[in-house]
């Protein structure tokens, strides 16, 4: 509590957004107008008493408000400042903390700022390479990929509205958890007019779902096994009934791209998908009585292993918590398409993940679970499992992709995964040490260095040859 009690900056956010005045707002919380200037400038703690009169007054979730969202940030900040742009500049960590906690618009500003900047580089260095020197759009499809993510981390990955609305449909529809497709299917023909029809190879080639607005039909390819076209019908459900809703959920986001606000509504009728297949209050009841076995819960909904992943990681309703998790997915050349963490890992904006990570070994021994307890260049730890997960293809001449996900928390919560029994979590010597990506990481001695780090400059000695060919000081 002592690590999150200095919330100043987000308590005077609050009140602005009420429209207070800092005498108003100290009448509400029965104390002094002169107490809460000291509280928002972060010269007094947020005493727990406080805490509650600021939940009753504001009706405020006080876990999600009490919770260090500046982290993110820091660690955003973090990445902008290791940039050999800014080499000459000495910004330190506190600095990045008072940025981030006090003017978080700001900081996250700097953030769009530079990843504009660093996608913008890089395109026109891919450019020239080939020959070509017309400059590339700023508005690029990543920089529209991480803004989507941001909104969805922002969001904790938690929409209730969403899952409100899947609980309607399973109540609409009087679905039977044995007969979910047959539900589905007949859900969207009664309710919606839309006509399922499962479509061979040769019609369908590599596409995996087509709506066909005109003649109201679904049509779902036969290469998909069947969660994944159940897991269609849903978000075909969603795009359809529920497209007000996932519109105004967009609106709020406030994307200035209609291709991000595209990507974002197509994300939301995923999460509405997933809510589906794995109902909130049974899908949680059932992970937490399996602790977590990824196996279990599978079969009990019918699911694929990223499917469940990724419901875990949305179990963040108040009162129903689930463990606080991070999801990464990579391909075997270490390309991250997809990544969420509820927990203190951010994951780097750019480049590739740690090679010491067990999210790449999965691909060595496919299908089988990997474990790992890792600790991070600040000393956190955290445990992991990693999987590899197939996607169909279309024939033998167009083969399906293999991926590996990962799935983790902090190390505090793994004594609830039944994956971390037999393991000893409090022996040292068996925490691998991995960082960001080698960029970002101060690690002197790893053999798997692939990059200097960014904010070090190298120690050149032809007489010397270490682990890794680039010798810096860490200061």
């Amino acid at each position: 509590m002592a690590k999150k009690s200095m919330l100043g900056p987000r308590i005077r956010r609050l009140r602005r957004e009420h429209s207070l005045t800092q005498a108003e707002m100290a009448t509400r919380l029965s104390i002094s107008a002169s107490y809460l200037n000291l509280i928002e400038n972060n010269h007094r703690p947020v005493t727990v008493d406080l805490l509650l009169r600021l939940g009753q007054s504001f009706d405020v979730d006080l876990q999600s408000f009490a919770e260090d969202d500046a982290g993110r940030l820091v660690a955003d900040l973090n990445e902008v400042f290791s940039d050999p742009l800014f080499a000459q500049i000495d910004v330190k960590r506190h600095d990045m903390s008072d940025l981030a906690g006090s003017v978080p618009t700001a900081a996250q500003a700097m953030i769009t700022l530079y990843r504009a900047y660093r996608e913008a580089r890089e395109n026109l260095a891919l450019l020239s390479a080939h020959g070509d020197g017309g400059a590339a759009p700023v508005d690029s499809p990543r920089t529209m990929v991480e803004e989507v993510r941001d909104f969805f981390e922002r969001e904790t990955n938690y929409f209730p509205d969403l899952e409100t609305a899947a609980e309607e449909v399973w109540q609409a529809g009087k679905l039977d958890p044995a007969h979910l497709w047959r539900g589905l299917t007949e859900f969207l023909e009664r309710e919606l007019s839309i006509r399922v029809k499962t479509m061979p190879i040769e019609v369908m080639g590599t596409v995996r779902r087509r709506y066909d607005r005109h003649g109201r039909r679904l049509l779902i390819s036969e290469m998909l096994p069947m969660p994944s076209r159940t897991f269609h019908l849903a978000v075909q459900i969603g795009l359809t009934r529920y497209h007000g809703l996932i519109d105004k959920l967009t609106e709020q986001a406030g994307f200035v791209l209609p291709e991000a606000a595209e990507l974002a509504r197509l994300g939301l009728a995923n999460h509405f998908a997933a809510a589906v297949l794995m109902p909130y209050d049974r899908f949680y009841r059932a992970a937490t009585a399996v602790r977590y076995d990824i196996d279990v819960l599978e079969r009990r909904f019918e699911a694929t292993f990223e499917q469940v992943c990724h419901r875990l990681t949305t179990l963040q309703r108040p009162g129903a918590k689930g463990i606080p998790f991070f999801m990464i997915r990579i391909d075997n050349a270490g390309n991250v398409s997809k990544r969420f963490s509820a927990t203190g890992l951010h994951f780097a904006r750019f480049g590739g993940a740690c090679p010491r990570w067990n999210v790449h070994d999965a691909f060595s021994s496919p299908s089988q679970i990997h474990i790992q307890v890792s600790e991070m260049t600040d000393g956190a730890r955290y445990f992991s499992v990693a999987r590899t997960v197939s996607k169909p293809g279309a024939g033998y001449h167009q083969p399906g992709q293999t991926f590996a996900v990962a799935l983790g928390c902090e190390l505090a919560y793994a004594a609830q995964l039944i994956y971390a029994d037999g393991v000893d979590l409090q022996n040292d010597d068996i925490a691998v040490p991995i960082g960001l990506q080698c960029r970002l990481c101060e690690r002197r001695d790893c053999v798997q260095r692939a990059f200097p780090p960014a904010n070090h400059p190298l120690t050149l000695d032809e007489s010397v040859r270490g682990a890794s060919p680039y010798h810096f000081d860490a200061e």
